[in-house]
C-alpha cells in the first residue's frame, strides 16, 4: 500500500520524480471541474470539490499521479447569469482536454483515469469522447452511480439536491449553507425536458437547485461517497474487465 504520507500530485513533484514514477507506472488521474452555480446553500462548483476529493483519495489509495484539476466545464444553459459562474463550450472542453492528453501521452503516460461530478449531458459526452494517442481513457462520472440506496427522496432529476448537498457535507461541511436550502420538484414534462438537455434554464423559482437538498445529511454523504470510491475501485483499480473498451 502506497505510503498516505507521499503526494502524489503533479503540482508537488519535480519533473525528475514524475519521470521516474512512470518507470513503473504510466497512469495519471484527471479530475475534471465546473465553474457553475449549485443553488443558494452550496458553492459554485460543488461539483468539483467531488471530483477533486475522489482523485485525491485514489491517488493516495493506489499510488497513481494525480494531474491538477481542470476548474471549468460545461454548464446548464442559463446559468452564465448567475454570479461567479463561468463555463467553456464542450468542443472547447473536449479539444483542451484531448491537448493535455496528447502532451501527456507523449512523456509516456499510457492510461488516463477522467473523474468529473457534472452530469450535464454536453460536460458529460465531451470528457466521454477524449482520446489519447496510444492509450486508454477511462472516463468516471461520479453522480451517475446508483444510489438509490442512499437516498430517501423521490426519484426525479437533481441540480444540487440530496445526494450533491449531502456530499458537500460529508467532504466540506464549513461551506453549506443549510438554512438557505430549499426543495423544488418538477413536474414530468418539465423534469423529462431538463434530463434531456431541453430546457432552457432552470426556473427561477427554484433558486439554482433541483430535487431535495433539505434531506441530506453528512451521514448520508459519507456513505454515498464510499459507495461511490468502492465502484471506481472495482470498476479502474481493482478488477477492470479484461476486455473492457476504451471509453
Amino acid at each position: 500500500m502506497p505510503s498516505s504520507h507521499r503526494s502524489y500530485a503533479l503540482s508537488d513533484l519535480p519533473w525528475t520524480e514524475v519521470a521516474a514514477h512512470l518507470k513503473h507506472d504510466r497512469r495519471l488521474i484527471l479530475p475534471v471541474g465546473a465553474c457553475d452555480q449549485s443553488g443558494p446553500h452550496l458553492p459554485v462548483g460543488a461539483g468539483t470539490c467531488v471530483a477533486e476529493s475522489l482523485a485525491r483519495d485514489l491517488s493516495q489509495e493506489f499510488g497513481v499521479l494525480r494531474a491538477p484539476t481542470v476548474h471549468y466545464g460545461v454548464n446548464l444553459p442559463g446559468e452564465e447569469t448567475y454570479a461567479g459562474t463561468a463555463a467553456l463550450r464542450a468542443k472547447t472542453l473536449h479539444r483542451a482536454l484531448n491537448e493535455l492528453l496528447v502532451q501527456w501521452s507523449a512523456q509516456g503516460f499510457d492510461e488516463f483515469v477522467c473523474i468529473t461530478a457534472n452530469a450535464h449531458g454536453p460536460h458529460a459526452e465531451a470528457v466521454a469522447t477524449l482520446r489519447a494517442p496510444g492509450g486508454r481513457v477511462r472516463v468516471i462520472e461520479a453522480l451517475t452511480v446508483d444510489l438509490s440506496g442512499h437516498i430517501a427522496g423521490a426519484p426525479g432529476p437533481e441540480h444540487a439536491g440530496e445526494a450533491l448537498t449531502s456530499l458537500l457535507l460529508h467532504l466540506r461541511p464549513d461551506i453549506v449553507r443549510m438554512d438557505r436550502a430549499r426543495d423544488f420538484t418538477m413536474d414530468p414534462d418539465t423534469a423529462r425536458k431538463f434530463e434531456g438537455g431541453r430546457l432552457k434554464r432552470i426556473p427561477l423559482a427554484s433558486g439554482g437547485a433541483v430535487g431535495q437538498p433539505t434531506l441530506a445529511s453528512a451521514e448520508k454523504g459519507r456513505a454515498i461517497y464510499e459507495h461511490i470510491l468502492q465502484k471506481i475501485r472495482l470498476k479502474v483499480f481493482i478488477a477492470p474487465p479484461p476486455d473492457e473498451e476504451e471509453e
